[in-house]
């Protein structure tokens, strides 16, 4: 049988497995990204991943075809290379991903920005099935968006559509993203920002880890429930102003902070649908299906349509 290799490049973690062309998948691998090496070293860590995976399909008597890659940063899919990237992976700004791994195991490459990867799986195989227009938000680690344009995914001139995660929130804001300027969305909305917002306001040693903030939050904490809330509403409340431009069919939310049940959903909803106008108003509004192998299962998707 023949499969394409996904692989989900990001900054804590690299995934693989084996994907079929019905989006299935098999032989899901990860290992830890070491992203403070350098980026020789993570795409080290990549090929080690593809080697492992591949050994598996040879041993069952599979054959790898391709490589799909969905990594963080903005990325040229027809060169395959990084043209932008925060310091999440340092150094990542003009790695070329593509051709190192075509010239290490001969098969072609294809390789896009990994919130791309995600909303093309959700569109092929999830929650974007019937959608011909519709805006996909990752909210964890970052914030990511992805745009689906009459049913194809829209890059953009500069490989950058849908990095909404770098809009102004908050004009005068003083909270620093990671791209270095303040005020932007990621950091206020993402799972990091809320956990050092919440060490902040605490007056504990900063933490990027949102997990301890929302197991207190549900054991009653009203200021790691304050923190969550507004996280939500400012994100809520910038993508109202997004939806009202793009007029899509839906918005479908993935990432780690989307999973954190009602008292995040209700004021995200809340706040978007406070705006007046009637793309607000009538937009849907759901959960991205596929979790953690979004990236992985996108990324292989568009390998096998490079080799369709």
């Amino acid at each position: 049988m023949q499969y394409v290799i996904g692989i989900d490049i990001g900054g804590t973690k690299i995934a693989g497995a084996l994907v079929h062309r019905d989006g299935q998948f098999c032989s899901l691998q990860q290992v830890s990204t070491p992203a403070q090496e350098g980026p020789q070293a993570v795409l080290g860590a990549t090929i080690q991943l593809i080697k492992s995976i591949s050994a598996v399909a040879a041993n069952e008597g599979h054959e790898v075809i391709g490589i799909g890659i969905g990594a963080a940063g903005q990325i040229n899919i027809e060169t395959g290379d990084v043209t932008y990237a925060v310091e999440t992976l340092p150094r990542w700004t003009g790695t070329r991903i593509a051709t190192p791994l075509h010239e290490q195991f001969g098969v072609p490459v294809v390789v896009d920005n990994d919130v791309n990867a995600m909303a093309i799986a959700e569109l092929k195989y999830g929650t974007g099935r019937g959608f011909q227009n519709s805006l996909y938000v990752a909210v964890g680690t970052g914030v990511g968006g992805a745009l689906i344009l009459n049913g194809q995914l829209w890059r953009g001139t500069n490989w950058s559509a849908g990095e909404l995660g770098h809009m102004m929130a908050v004009w005068n804001g003083d909270r620093v993203c990671n791209c270095g300027q303040a005020g932007h969305l990621e950091a206020y909305a993402a799972g990091p920002a809320m956990a050092r917002r919440y060490a902040q306001l605490c007056g504990l040693e900063e933490s990027t880890d949102l997990r301890p903030i929302v197991l207190a939050a549900k054991q009653g904490d009203t200021i790691a429930q304050d923190v969550i809330v507004e996280g939500a509403r400012i994100l809520g409340t910038v993508l109202s102003g997004l939806v009202n431009v793009f007029d899509p069919q839906a918005l479908i939310i993935g990432g780690g902070v989307a999973d954190l049940g009602e008292f995040w959903w209700m004021p995200f909803q809340n706040a978007l649908r406070a705006n007046p106008l009637p793309a607000s108003k009538k937009v849907q509004i759901h959960l991205a299906q596929l979790g953690n192998n979004a990236v992985l299962i996108g990324a292989a998707w568009l390998a096998w349509e490079k080799l369709i």
